[in-house]
């Protein structure tokens, strides 16, 4: 089928729904989630620059708008799965790659197939864009749990995902996207008017607590 496979599976991404399985008032799929980690890095890939660090934008929005493709081999894993050990999301993120290789090999032309190769491997890395993919996939990961606890989503899991999404976020804390996130954009977060606000104020204030963040 060639390249024309790899365009079809674009769609895909739209029927891969995040966090399957548990009640959610409003659904989340893949490409979305795609599309906004890619506009929240580029956002803080802005602030980083405005404070003097040099950013390789071509990386960073090859990073962002990839950085889930390779679910359409193994779908969504729930994050708390994903992550519960070391071991197990090294076993995914291995298995991502492997059936990524495949797909690429099989699909694209051979002159294309390195670079398509390279573009779908795990973008969180040690480089900075790779630092800020993390930040942005934690952030927007983090507005979805808010969102259902906004509307008193009475599964456990969403406070979990948001303390496990924001202390993720925290351990960037030498980036200045991430002081600049923690100063300017959670406190307006937790203005928002809704009925559960101060058990949700409670948790994040633990959270920056825990890390020695005032």
């Amino acid at each position: 089928m060639g390249v024309h496979a790899y365009f079809k599976s674009l769609s895909d991404m739209e029927k891969l729904i995040r966090c399957p399985g548990k009640f959610k008032y409003d659904e989340h799929n893949v490409a979305a989630h795609s599309f906004k980690v890619t506009k929240i890095a580029q956002y803080l890939a802005t602030v980083e620059e405005q404070n003097g660090k040099d950013i390789d934008w071509k990386i960073l929005y090859e990073k962002a708008l990839n950085h889930d493709y390779p679910e359409i081999f193994t779908g969504d894993i729930k994050t708390p799965v994903k992550y519960a050990s070391n071991e197990l999301n090294h076993l995914f993120s291995e298995v991502e790659e492997t059936m990524s290789i495949k797909f690429v090999q099989s699909e694209f032309p051979e002159s294309l197939q390195q670079i398509y190769i390279e573009r779908f491997k795990e973008g969180k890395d040690h480089t900075l864009e790779g630092q800020i993919l993390s930040v942005a996939d934690k952030v927007d990961l983090l507005y979805e749990s808010f969102g259902e606890i906004q509307k008193r989503n009475p599964e456990p899991l969403f406070f979990e995902i948001y303390e496990s999404s924001l202390s993720t976020i925290i351990s960037f804390n030498h980036l200045y996207c991430v002081r600049d996130f923690l100063t300017n954009i959670i406190p307006d977060m937790l203005s928002e008017k809704f009925i559960p606000r101060s058990e949700l104020k409670e948790l994040t204030e633990e959270v920056l607590k825990r890390y020695n963040i005032s």
